[in-house]
């Protein structure tokens, strides 16, 4: 079943997903070669709780931390190691918190150092087609409808999109119905209605569509072994329209990127 939200939850989800926006901006600036992903966790654990939140994965589902952190051929789920990271590599970091008693739950592929050009272009189409999705999720339309626009989006560049994995709805619980694919028929699957709130997560591969499960029963990665890209924002429907709830705009104000790709999905400008 899925649970429209009102106005007034939609404000408390933001809330949430901004707890998540910020910890992914502080992360932002320490992605780089050396660093190992168990460090970057305790920083966002710490991160989190100082915003007055609660980190959202820890124990979910008996996961061991508080990010997922999945570098190049991994898809999602990976769980954080003593590694360190290394110039050329990406690392999806995904990353949930609770506060108010909802969740917020949103996700950037990072580039580490310097990586190739075909690398590089999976990680712009696989986040343009994010909002080519966002756009699709409106009063009326369905859940086909978002998947088949970032299907067609990805797929037209030759990328494989994952199938077995999917976004899904949002609030008091952190896996809320309806599920929503990245591919689809347009028409097809449940109507949208006004105050619900979804994650929109496209996780779109440089080469086949298909993954595999490691043993460890979480690590995602790509059957072929070729890099993986995750991106993925909290989405409300509010007066019959796309709001995003969750933003890159801190991630970007680190790394000194300039971007207007999400005004048409804000009525209001975030203040960094």
């Amino acid at each position: 079943m899925i649970i429209s939200k009102t106005k007034e939850e939609i404000e408390l989800m933001r809330e949430s997903a901004l707890v998540v926006s910020k910890t992914l901006g502080m992360l932002a600036k320490e992605v780089k070669p050396g660093v190992t992903t168990l460090q970057l966790d305790a920083m966002a654990e710490e991160f989190i709780r100082s915003q007055g939140a609660i980190p959202g994965f820890l124990g979910l589902y008996d996961f061991p931390n508080t990010l997922c952190m999945s570098p190049n051929e991994q898809v999602v789920h990976g769980i954080p190691n003593n590694e360190p990271l290394k110039s050329g590599d990406i690392i999806s970091i995904d990353c949930g918190a609770i506060k108010n008693g909802f969740y917020g739950d949103h996700a950037y592929t990072f580039a580490v150092g310097e990586i190739s050009p075909e690398v590089e272009q999976l990680l712009k189409v696989t986040k343009a087609s994010l909002y080519v999705g966002i756009r699709e999720f409106k009063i009326n339309n369905r859940v086909g409808d978002v998947g088949y626009a970032i299907q067609n989006h990805c797929e037209s560049h030759g990328y494989g999109v994952v199938r077995e994995l999917v976004g899904h709805g949002l609030g008091r619980k952190m896996h809320e119905a309806p599920e929503m694919p990245n591919y689809g028929k347009r028409g097809r699957g449940k109507k949208f209605i006004e105050g619900m709130v979804v994650a929109i997560e496209p996780m779109v591969n440089l080469g086949t569509q298909r993954i595999k499960q490691h043993r460890d029963g979480w690590t995602i990665t790509t059957l072929d072994k070729k890099p993986s890209a995750h991106f993925e924002h909290d989405v409300a429907i509010v007066d019959g329209k796309p709001e995003l709830l969750s933003t890159f705009a801190y991630i970007y104000d680190a790394l000194d990127i300039e971007s207007n790709e999400e005004d048409e999905f804000r009525q209001n400008p975030i203040i960094i």
